[in-house]
């Protein structure tokens, strides 16, 4: 196939396993496609590098094929977090390099959605930006600076409630680069990385990359998110930087609250630009007005965003096709607490008093966030039940007389044929003893039942995603609490993780015990640790000491393999699909394993757990990890 045509590549399989569908896009480094995964089922994202001439193929081959791989590194760390798209693999087809990505449906860049629907409300651009602050701050905390902060790099998506664009992601770390790891820059020195009219005024006059220079880049994208038009907009690049560096950002005018927050994140010394959490701070008193006691305040109909009006119910979320069950896994790291840096101390910076008096006006506007999404799909018949749900936290629907604590398995009692369709009757399962379907592993604390009903599923979303993430069969569920019913919930939406294919069978994350075995594959997560007393037996340890096989992820096998062929068929499954090697583990010396069990089999998923161990069979230890 010629290179660098957008369309030509339809129809071909990548590394014999992905069909290309049809792009998506294209950028500096290439197309990026949609796919379909024949060995999975499923469809993801394919970045493919491009030389459009071979002039540049000769002599650029090296660095583009060295920043496709520093970009699926610098992902893969990300791997995990609500707000960056999640890179699973790199693989090389005909001696160039494809980036193997998580495939977010029916989303749009920020740009696009600008440009088709008008600039944002405040509110919603505040909302927008904690989530990018978020993913930019955990990069930070691993040293990686992403350097191409812009609207055509943030994706929005429905979330699980089906609200449109309440998933934001940060994408396409091509660019990105630690600049205290020593590794090799991958531009050259005359070109300047990023892109015009986004580069901080360090930046475009050869300063190191920092994370203040990427919050003046999310500065200038929350400008034209709420403007419309950038900053520093101009005819050409070359007069784009030339603004950056000695022009002040045109005035806002439909800024609101938010114009205060633009101008101290557009400073043009970095010492005097607003922290990250000093963003976190200002933004989140945008997005969440401070109402006084007693007072009940009306949403101001311009911080809504351009889609409320013509907002329809959600729909119903789809199950997508992944496995289910298992044994043993590490204990993971807490879940996320939402937006927002560490609260760890950082160095006070002298503001000039008229920067101090700007940012106090504009942080005391109360705006408040259109928009109410229900988690369950029939709120609305518990509140006309009235005395039917009287004393029930979350409704007659949900049934549960009493609140939901945490680590609470419950059983799910779906009112149609199909599981996530309409509103669960749950039961608890006191002991996680009788194939609980799920368990309670986060909640979302509110200030009042409106803001439970507003924010708690979205918050749900973002407090379980780790955990899902390291599951392979499973789905959230936020449980929100009635207007009657929110003291007795404790004020708080309570978060589930359900299987999403069949039961779990048991306690998921760290509510599991270490030393305790398992009755199926279902709890068992990405970089558990287990000890393996006999082939039908696999226990939880730490990782820290010694184990025999720790869990790496997960495939599927077809679905004419019956489970009495399983184990024959998943250890080849699991060298080709999920092979050590690939995690950093010698072949010479470890191998790929895996565990099987009889519930990925009832529900027709098939799912297969994959280990690695030593080729020896010698137990590993806590630094091979």
């Amino acid at each position: 196939m010629p290179s660098g045509s957008p369309t030509s590549g339809v129809g071909r399989v990548i590394a014999g396993r992905y069909l290309l569908l049809n792009p998506l896009g294209s950028g500096g480094m290439g197309h990026v496609w949609l796919a379909h995964d024949q060995r999975l089922a499923c469809e993801v994202a394919l970045k493919e590098i491009v030389f459009r001439d071979p002039v540049e193929a000769g002599h650029e081959r090296e660095a583009r094929v060295a920043r496709a791989r520093a970009e699926a590194r610098h992902a893969a760390g990300l791997r995990g977090h609500p707000h960056v798209v999640t890179v699973h693999d790199v693989l090389e087809h005909d001696g160039l390099p494809w980036i193997v990505m998580e495939y977010v449906a029916d989303a749009v860049d920020l740009r696009d959605l600008v440009e088709s629907r008008g600039p944002l409300a405040p509110a919603e651009c505040a909302r927008v930006g904690l989530a990018v602050l978020d993913a930019l701050t955990a990069g930070h905390q691993r040293g990686v600076m992403h350097r191409d902060v812009k609207p055509a790099n943030i994706l929005l998506a429905p979330d699980r409630t089906g609200a449109p664009y309440g998933r934001v992601l940060l994408t396409d770390y091509g660019i990105s680069v630690q600049p205290d790891a020593g590794e090799t820059r991958y531009t050259l020195a005359s070109v300047l990385v990023g892109t015009a009219g986004y580069l901080a005024p360090e930046r475009a006059t050869g300063g190191a990359p920092t994370p203040a220079a990427d919050l003046f880049s999310l500065g200038c994208t929350l400008y034209q998110a709420v403007e419309g038009v950038g900053p520093f907009e101009r005819e050409s690049h070359l007069a784009e930087i030339t603004a950056v560096v000695m022009e002040e950002p045109r005035p806002a005018v439909r800024a609101g609250a938010l114009g205060p927050v633009l101008q101290a994140l557009l400073a043009k010394d970095p010492g005097q630009r607003l922290s990250a959490a000093e963003a976190e701070a200002a933004l989140s008193r945008i997005m969440t007005p401070q109402v006084e006691p007693y007072v009940r305040t009306q949403t101001d109909i311009g911080s809504q965003p351009p889609w409320a009006a013509v907002q329809g119910p959600p729909p119903a979320p789809q199950a997508p096709p992944r496995s289910s069950q298992g044994f043993g896994a590490p204990v993971p790291p807490p879940a996320p607490q939402g937006f927002g840096p560490p609260t760890g101390g950082r160095r006070r910076r002298e503001r000039s008093h008229a920067l101090r008096a700007v940012l106090a006006c504009g942080l005391g506007l109360l705006l408040a966030l259109g928009g109410v999404w229900y988690a369950m799909a029939d709120r609305g018949a518990d509140d006309k039940n009235g005395g039917q749900a009287a004393g029930r936290p979350y409704g007659a629907s949900v049934g549960l007389t009493e609140a939901l604590r945490d680590g609470d398995c419950v059983t799910a009692d779906w009112p149609g044929a199909q599981r996530f369709h309409g509103t669960p009757r749950l039961t608890p399962d006191p002991g996680c003893d009788n194939a609980p379907d799920g368990q309670v592993m986060a909640f979302a604390p509110a200030s009042s039942a409106d803001e439970a009903q507003r924010l708690g599923p979205a918050k749900c979303e973002e407090r379980t995603k780790e955990i899902r993430d390291r599951l392979a069969d499973v789905r959230g569920q936020a449980v929100v609490p009635t207007d009657d019913g929110f003291e007795k919930a404790g004020r708080r939406t309570a978060c589930l993780v359900l299987g999403a294919s069949g039961p779990v069978y048991g306690p998921m994350s760290a509510h599991r015990e270490l030393g305790s075995g398992f009755a199926d594959t279902a709890t068992m997560q990405r970089r558990d640790c287990l000890d393996v007393p006999s082939n039908r037996d696999a226990r939880l340890v730490s990782c820290e000491g010694s184990y025999d096989e720790q869990v790496l992820g997960f495939t599927r096998l077809d679905a004419d393999v019956p489970f009495s062929e399983a184990r024959t068929e998943s250890d080849p499954a699991c060298a080709r699909d999920v092979p050590p090697a690939d995690y950093g583990f010698d072949p010479s010396v470890y191998t790929a394993g895996s565990w099987t069990s009889k519930g990925p089999w009832k529900n027709g998923t098939h799912f297969v757990v994959c280990t690695v161990r030593k080729q020896n069979g010698g137990t590993m230890e806590g630094d091979e990890s």
